[in-house]
């Protein structure tokens, strides 16, 4: 009877040991799914290269239409946090047939924003950005319209 109770008792405590690994299994693979989540959240939610274009633009629309030479300052410092360097090349694209594009003289950003603060508006467009590893603006293409 004894050995019956102490075999029934072995078997319960490795049931219960076995349900507990599988709750730690289950409560360990949520986690991970969890973290997949969270890290695929996050990638969605870093800036492309599409909304690097459209923060750009906001940006100059922002500093050419500033009420105020302070405001358009701000906003030429929060904008030159997106480039590599505030001499970062400006190329402003004036002709363009059969795949050759003609170019204004080279500016830099800084330049370029204080350009559009001076002249308050912003008639050129946006046309091609090149990035660096580290997500900074390297070069900025603008097309002046036709």
């Amino acid at each position: 009877m004894e050995a019956t109770n102490l075999a029934n008792e072995k078997a319960r405590m490795e049931q219960e040991a076995t349900q507990r690994k599988q709750q730690e299994a289950e409560a360990a693979r949520k986690a991970a799914e969890e973290m997949e989540r969270k890290k695929a959240e996050e990638l969605k939610n870093e800036p492309t290269e599409v909304s690097t274009n459209t923060r750009v633009n906001n940006y100059f629309d922002a500093i050419a239409n500033a009420n105020t030479v302070s405001a358009a300052n701000n906003s030429i410092s929060e904008a030159l946090n997106l480039f590599a360097s505030p001499e970062t090349p400006v190329l402003i694209v004036i002709s363009e047939e059969g795949g050759q594009k003609d170019y204004d003289r080279p500016t830099t950003i800084s330049e370029y924003l204080h350009y559009l603060k001076d002249q308050k508006k912003n008639n050129n467009v946006l046309s091609n950005l090149k990035m660096d590893n580290a997500g900074k603006i390297t070069e900025v293409e603008i097309k002046k319209p036709l």
